[in-house]
């Protein structure tokens, strides 16, 4: 009678649990990519409208691996109790690509939680200068890691939607997380400029093709996911757009000069 029980009480903590989780996912949206690797998406407001930020974990043997925190402050700990619930897992790692807010937002949260938090040190220099929050570990160059059964290598192609934006490379699953460095094909601009180098966009973007060859997935940090050609697209408006500015400026250059 009392094993009985004791079953009937575990069952319900475990649906009042998955029921919470199933709630947030209307602010906490997860999505099964492929194998041991899913696709997590928050929203916050930019500019008026709602925007969805997306982020990935990695189920790995020693836990999972987070790349990218929340944009939404209110889902740091949703995410942690949805791998958990979802996947019996604690995370135990989490990487931020740049230094924006949708990225590193909650890497001190993450900390405090026990997680181990990931950088570059050019990340965390910008995260210092401009009040953001910062991680535990700093990242001196493209590094591997290698977390359970997983290697993964990050990648610094150069600048482009910011002085740091790093790429997430899984070369043997061929997955790469492109970050706020690759655009959604449902994009028709690079996004937010604030702090990009144009003239160096389009180079940037090349050098990611040239080191992470023929992804059969790629996660770009906003919008959807689900189209593997969002490097090519990223290239052909970074190329696009620089082709503008230069065409201005040499218009602006031969314009005649008032007497």
């Amino acid at each position: 009678m009392y094993e009985k029980l004791t079953h009937i009480f575990i069952t319900l903590i475990f649906l009042l649990a998955l029921g919470n989780v199933q709630a947030q996912e209307t602010k906490l949206k997860i999505s099964h990519l492929t194998g041991d690797f899913y696709i997590y998406t928050t929203y916050n407001e930019y500019k008026g409208n709602r925007i969805p930020a997306n982020g990935m974990y990695v189920l790995t043997n020693s836990g999972a691996v987070i790349i990218d925190s929340p944009w939404d402050t209110t889902q740091f700990q949703p995410l942690l109790d949805s791998i958990k619930v979802k996947h019996n897992k604690t995370a135990i790692m989490c990487l931020a690509t740049h230094f924006h807010e949708d990225r590193t937002g909650g890497l001190r949260y993450y900390q405090q939680q026990g997680i181990k938090t990931y950088t570059t040190r050019q990340t965390d220099a910008l995260s210092k200068k401009r009040g953001m929050k910062r991680a535990e570990f700093l990242i001196d160059k493209d590094t591997t890691f290698t977390i359970g059964q997983y290697s993964f290598q990050t990648i610094y192609p150069g600048k482009g939607h910011a002085p740091d934006n790093i790429v997430v490379w899984f070369a043997k699953e061929k997955i790469l997380y492109g970050g706020c460095l690759i655009k959604s094909v449902a994009d028709d601009n690079l996004g937010n400029l604030g702090d990009a180098s144009v003239r160096d966009y389009a180079t940037s973007v090349k050098n990611v093709q040239s080191k992470c060859k023929n992804p059969k997935h790629v996660i770009p940090g906003h919008n959807d996911w689900t189209n593997s050609k969002s490097v090519v697209h990223t290239l052909k408006i970074a190329e696009q757009l620089e082709e503008k500015l230069l065409n201005e400026r040499r218009n602006r250059k031969f314009l005649p000069r008032p007497h």
